[in-house]
């Protein structure tokens, strides 16, 4: 590169320096939102002219977490800004672990009610069932022992029965 086109690109660079510090200044006293995109709007450069300029961006950085009216209010900081989103995001996955803990809970207490509804599942009134249960066991007690004395009087009368037997096939003829 020539010597001219260097000192006419550095010129070009003053001036459009000279913008960002207008429309920064312009943007504090009047109380506007300050962002490098309305900045770089503002003073009719391109983003990438600040994003080259560091000391141009640190400036706009530090013009945007300046309180805006000149209150005692503190500025928000880039660091507050994602420690509160840092935050938020915990929050949220606080919030999606219980919703998830509460819809499974929320469903077996449908399925439970749809079972008991449905009259497949189990009876309500478990002391009644419970009752019933003795009592049948009960009643499957006394039949087993009627049926244990019903198989000793055919034992009984099979006996007899044999005895007869053999006395009639022995007795003379």
């Amino acid at each position: 590169m020539t010597s001219t086109m260097i000192d006419g690109k550095r010129a070009d660079s003053v001036r459009r320096r000279e913008r960002v510090i207008k429309a920064l200044d312009s943007a504090l006293r009047a109380g506007d939102d300050i962002t490098v995109s309305g900045l770089a709007r503002a003073a009719r450069v391109d983003r990438t002219f600040l994003y080259r300029h560091r000391d141009l961006l640190e400036r706009v950085h530090a013009a945007a977490t300046m309180p805006v009216d000149g209150s005692r209010q503190a500025a928000v900081s880039r660091a507050s800004l994602q420690a509160d989103l840092a935050n938020a995001l915990a929050r949220n996955t606080r919030l999606a672990a219980r919703v998830r803990q509460l819809e499974k809970r929320l469903s077996g207490q449908l399925g439970e009610s749809a079972w008991s509804e449905s009259g497949m599942g189990p009876s309500t009134d478990l002391d009644q069932l419970q009752r019933r249960v003795v009592m049948l066991e009960q009643e499957l007690a006394n039949k087993q022992g009627e049926l244990s004395e019903k198989a000793e009087e055919l034992e009984a009368a099979r006996a007899a029965n044999r005895e007869l037997t053999r006395a009639l096939n022995h007795a003379p003829r």
